[in-house]
This record gives structure tokens, C-alpha cells and sequence, in this order.
């Protein structure tokens, strides 16, 4: 039975079997990994298909950029005043009451854009000195912090305890902010269009929805014949889910 697969789901179950036999060759583990295993090993899969594509896309967007895991959003240029609270909250009881923690996230993955230094920016001609510029995060002189690019929520599966996680933490994303809004992804290998469609469906708390194996999803509910297909066309003509394969292209942009 595959891991993405609910076993007490029939429909989960026949989907996921059908899917994963489209994909091809795949590995097999002695023990399925724990839950949390699993969806670790899922964050590494993404974020290394993320670097490796962006390596091969650098022509389109020039710059010094980095895939990471596991990384707060106070540690980036748009977020740094979050540390600033935390600080301040600690030493205060009442303050860290009123703020809670909510605004202390960490993506599970994240693509980030370092400063350049000016010999870079300079490098046709001079375009900033010492006079000009002072504040932009894009200069390495003006010791800023990176740059948060991406953030990317990674769910191997979707359980309606947990989608609201995903949804809060890109309004926290959003609202948190001081300057640009980075993309705001997420990336799963659910089966089920309803769970998926649980994250996708809506406006305004994210980019958009990827799914693992798009194309052999929508080929398998075409085949087993399920109402659940046009809930998936939807989405995708709605332009609030897309195959993994669109994600580094998007990213780009």
C-alpha cells in the first residue's frame, strides 16, 4: 500500500495505487517510516528539487539564491522586526500574552536571495556609492539580512486537523511582512481531491497548491471514473492547483 495512501479510505486507497503504479519505479522500505519520518524525508525531496531546478534557471533569475530547511522567517530581511517582538515579549509577561507565538514561523522549506555586493551591481556600470540606495535589501553594504524569496509548506498528506495550519501560517505571511510578499506555496502528494481542495480552494492565503503527480492523478480519476475529477479540473482551470513540474518556473517569476 502506498505511504500518501489513507488506509481506512477505499478511495484513497484505490487512487494512490493507481498513481504511484503511473509514476514508475519507486522505493520500498522493510517498515514504513513514522509519520513524522516520512514527512521530514518529503521536505529534503522538495527542497532538493527545488535547488536542483533553480540551478538550471539562473539565466532567467540572476542571482544568489538558496534552498534551505528549517529556517525561522525573523532570520529574513521582511521579518526581522518579528525578532525584535520576540525580545521585547520575553522580557515582558504581559506583551507575550497579547503577541502569543503565532507569528514565530519556520517554513518548512525556503528559498532565500542573499545580498549583492556592489562590485556585482556595479558590474556594467556605476549604478550605487555610498550616497544612494542606503536602505534596499539588495545591497550586501547596507547590512541587511537575506531576502525570503519562497515559502514553501510541504505535506506529504492532508488531514483536516492540520489544513488549518497550513492556511494560518500564510496569513501570518502576509500580514507580517514589511516590504515584498514572498511566494506562498505548498506542495503535497495527497490523493484525495477533496483534502487537496481543503488547501487550494479559496483566494488570498496563498500563491497556489502543487501537487506531486498531477498529470497521473488526473489520469487515474478519468480511469476509475470519479465525481472527484471535475472538483480537480476545477482547481486547475480556478488556477489553485498545479503539477510540481510548474513550481520552479513559478518561482522565477
Amino acid at each position: 500500500m502506498p505511504s500518501i495512501a489513507d488506509v481506512s479510505n477505499r478511495p484513497s486507497r484505490e487512487i494512490a495505487t493507481s498513481v504511484v503504479a503511473k509514476i514508475g519505479k519507486t522505493k520500498s522500505y522493510a517498515e514504513k517510516p513514522a509519520g513524522q519520518t516520512a514527512g521530514s524525508m518529503f521536505e529534503t525531496a522538495c527542497q532538493n528539487f527545488i535547488d536542483d531546478c533553480f540551478k538550471q534557471l539562473l539565466h532567467l533569475r540572476p542571482g544568489a539564491f538558496e534552498v534551505a530547511k528549517g529556517q525561522a522567517i525573523a532570520q529574513f530581511d521582511q521579518y526581522a522586526h518579528l525578532e525584535e517582538l520576540r525580545i521585547l515579549s520575553d522580557k515582558n509577561k504581559e506583551l507575550r500574552t497579547l503577541l502569543g507565538s503565532d507569528y514565530l514561523i519556520k517554513p518548512d522549506v525556503v528559498v532565500l536571495r542573499h545580498p549583492e555586493p556592489d562590485a556585482s551591481i556595479n558590474r556594467n556600470r556605476l549604478l550605487v556609492d555610498d550616497t544612494v540606495a542606503r536602505k534596499t535589501a539588495l545591497r550586501e553594504a547596507n547590512g541587511v539580512k537575506p531576502t525570503l524569496h519562497a515559502s514553501v509548506s510541504c505535506k506529504l498528506t492532508i488531514r483536516s486537523d492540520r489544513v488549518q495550519n497550513t492556511r494560518s501560517e500564510a496569513l501570518n505571511l502576509v500580514r507580517n511582512r514589511k516590504g515584498r510578499l514572498p511566494h506562498i506555496v505548498a506542495v503535497t502528494a495527497e490523493p484525495a481531491p477533496s483534502r487537496i481542495a481543503s488547501i487550494a480552494m479559496g483566494t488570498g492565503d496563498m500563491d497556489c497548491v502543487y501537487n506531486f503527480a498531477l498529470p497521473e492523478l488526473v489520469e487515474t480519476l478519468r480511469e476509475q471514473e470519479r465525481e472527484t475529477l471535475e472538483l480537480v479540473e476545477t482547481m486547475i482551470d480556478g488556477q489553485r492547483l498545479r503539477d510540481i513540474a510548474d513550481l520552479p518556473l513559478d518561482l522565477v517569476i
